[in-house]
Parts: C-alpha cells; structure tokens; sequence
C-alpha cells in the first residue's frame, strides 16, 4: 500500500496541496519529509505526537524524516489556536526546552541507516538573518493581503496580534525554503491549524525557486473524543510523555481506559499494527467488549512506543496488583507511580498499635471503628488482611521501608509513607 493510501485508509489525512502530483513522487523515490515542534516546553504530550505519528509512518515506508524543532520559532510563539499573546520564554529557558524535546525525539525514531531521523534547529539559520535581509529577500515576498486573510490572523484581528506573532508565517515559511535547498525536503506534515503556515511555505519556495518545484503539504484532523472533547486531556491535564510528568503507569492507564466509541480510530492513528489486525481488534469490540481487548493492545502498543518494554512491564504489573490485591509483589517504586493519585498519609517510624495507629493517621474515625473493622477482616495492609488488634505498626511492615498500603473494604485504598 503506497504511504498516501495508508494514511487515508487510517484516516489520518485532513487536506493535502496536490493528492496525486504526492501519491506519484512517493511512488517513485523516498522522500525527506519534515514536521516541527516549539519547545514552548521541556516535553511534548500525546497531542503533539499526532503528527509526528505521520512522520513515523513515513520512516517505515523508506521515507526520510527531517524533525525541526524550533528554537527561533519558539522565541516568537506560534498564534495558531490561540486568542491571545503567548508569554515569551528566556533563551535559556528556550534551549533547555529543545535540548529536552530533541532527547525525546531520540527516543521515538530511527537514528541509524539510510533514513535515519535528521534533527534540526531552525535557530541556526535563522539568527545569521538581519532585520533588513529579512525585510528585503523574504518579507517583500509576502502580500498583507494575503497573510490577513489566513485563519489564524482572521481570528486574532478583532483581540489584536502582535507584528512579532504576525511575522510567524514568514518563519514558518522561511524554514520550509531552507529545508527544500538544503535537506532535499518536500513534504510538510502538521496539525490542520498549520494550513495557511504550510501554503505559505509553499508559495516562498516557488516564488524564490520557481514554479515547477516539487514541494507538498498535508494536514492532519483535529482529534477529538467522541464525546466533542479535546483529545489527550484529563481531568488531572495533559498527558506527557516525560515519565516525571505522567508516569508510564498514568500513561498506560490512559490508553487502557479509552472509550469504546474512540479505541479503533486511536488504533489507526497511534499503533503500527497492520490493516488486517486492527480490523479483528474492531470487530472485537462490537462482540466481546467486556474483554476491552482493543484498549490493551492500544495500551501496550503505545507505552511500549513511548516508553520501551521495561516500563511497559511495569506498568502491567502495577495494574495487575491493583486488579488482584497483590500489592506485595510490587516494588517501592511501583507502588509510587500505581497509587500516585490516591489519599496519602504520613506515619513516623515509631512503633505503634495498629488501632490507635488506624485512628491517629485519620484513617479510621474512632478507635471502635477500627476495632469493628480488623475484626470483620475489611481492612487489608500490604494485600493481606488484618485480624490482630495487637499488632505492632513498625518500619520493617513498609514495602521497601517507604510505602504501607491500608485498604479498606474494597476499593478503598490509602497510601502510607513512611518517614
């Protein structure tokens, strides 16, 4: 399957310059293919990984992908879906966040062979540029007219737009001509809010490098949640792909809990499985979707993309113990990331009795409920139940001297650290 038909058929393609002239050039030879990203942060989240899904897809079929990340850009700020300024960030805060998204990029493609990543920084060329060559050899190539009438200039004339967020287009513009001269790139990929930036690119090139240049563009849909809402948030915000921000196990989780009306379209979008097994996991859904086989295979695919195996085992087992109570066959660390978003208390290493240690942590209300409940069996420390009234609490009960874990009755689970 050619790679255009690919990504129609995951439905991963919102517009494109020239379907055809596109379709014929990739069938002919592999192309070098570029997609960018500001380092407004030091990590990305899953919404940004959407294109550069596409960029992936591109690498697999033989294609060469050319990653820009934008450290001239990003001291500007990119007006796209935005009704206001955007904060400007130090050069120092700027670098730092490329040298952390370009470790992240590392991470997710290819770095040897013939169509190795190419990672790029359009500072480099762009910071050689002065006021006037920009004026004279790009700026006198671009009509008000035309800039005003893009969406993401439309939508800013009524709250205002600075001419430094005015002038992103041109930017944006001047690195596409920079990469077709030099990196022999031509296929732009980006979000569909990237439109009017990416055509712009296109009419520099041909105006600068003539008409019959061989440059195209292609935009993805805006993903949504069948349920209208924005795709990669929740209530806890975004999704990241640092594991200090949202850990592997948060990540997995993410996946795992996919609605059922959304998990074939994040198949086709997020995985690398082929036609044929996405089609079986979807029907799947339809008559077995108490087995929720789809989510896990999303899940895992994904976590193992983003994160690699050992974390993706990780993530399992954490989920596994929660499932079954087996919390002892957790590590220190795993129960970290596993009850990250559950109530937690702090206990001291002094030993104490399990009631008044109950009660006193808030636990439990009074020292008669704790009583009632140990002697029912409803509370549980480290997955196995309480019964003895007279147990010492001591530092030596912490999984990994750090954690206990109190559940009471079934679902309610506490976290304990030691300090």
């Amino acid at each position: 399957m050619n790679i255009i038909d690919e990504l129609a058929w995951r439905e991963a393609i919102n517009q494109q310059t020239d379907e055809e002239g596109l379709r014929e050039l990739t069938n002919q030879k592999s192309i070098s293919v570029y997609c960018g990203v500001d380092p407004t942060g030091d990590s990305m989240h899953i919404g940004h990984l959407i294109p550069f899904m596409v960029l992936k897809r591109f690498q697999l079929a033989g294609h060469r992908p050319v990653i820009l990340i934008g450290g001239a850009t990003g001291t500007i700020g990119d007006p796209s879906g935005r009704q206001s300024e955007r904060s400007l960030q130090t050069l120092e805060q700027i670098q730092a966040n490329v040298d952390a998204l370009t470790a992240q990029m590392k991470k997710l493609f290819v770095t040897e062979g013939d169509n190795q990543i190419r990672l790029v920084n359009n500072y480099d060329w762009t910071h050689k540029i002065n006021v006037i060559e920009f004026l004279r050899d790009y700026g006198k190539n671009f009509s008000i007219n035309s800039m005003l009438a893009k969406d993401v200039v439309a939508s800013r004339l009524e709250s205002g737009i600075s001419f430094t967020e005015f002038s992103y287009q041109i930017l944006q513009s001047l690195d596409y001509l920079h990469l077709y001269k030099h990196e022999d790139v031509q296929l732009q990929v980006g979000g569909s809010d990237q439109w009017g930036n990416i055509t712009s690119g296109l009419e520099l090139i041909r105006k600068k490098e003539g008409h019959e240049s061989k440059a195209f563009g292609l935009t993805i849909p805006l993903m949504l949640k069948s349920d209208g809402t924005k795709f990669g948030k929740t209530a806890g915000g975004a999704i990241w792909l640092d594991p200090n921000k949202t850990t592997p196990f948060e990540f997995y989780q993410f996946w795992a809990n996919t609605d059922d009306r959304d998990v074939v379209k994040y198949l086709k979008y997020f995985t690398f499985l082929s036609k044929e097994q996405i089609e079986e996991l979807a029907e799947k859904v339809q008559t077995e979707p108490h087995k929720r086989e789809a989510q896990k295979t999303l899940a895992e695919e994904m976590t193992r993309f983003v994160h690699g195996e050992e974390m993706l085992e990780q993530a399992k087992r954490i989920t596994a113990a929660l499932f079954t109570g087996d919390i002892k066959s957790l590590t220190a660390d795993e129960i970290e990331q596993g009850f990250k978003e559950m109530p937690t208390f702090e206990a001291t290493k002094e030993a104490k009795n399990i009631v008044d240690w109950l009660v006193d942590l808030g636990i439990e209300p009074s020292k008669r409920q704790a009583r009632e409940d140990i002697n029912n069996g409803a509370i549980s420390m480290n997955g196995e139940k309480l019964s003895d009234l007279a147990l010492e609490v001591t530092p030596d009960l912490a999984i990994g001297g750090r954690f206990i874990i109190i559940r009471k009755g079934k679902k309610n689970y506490s976290l304990v650290k030691i300090l």
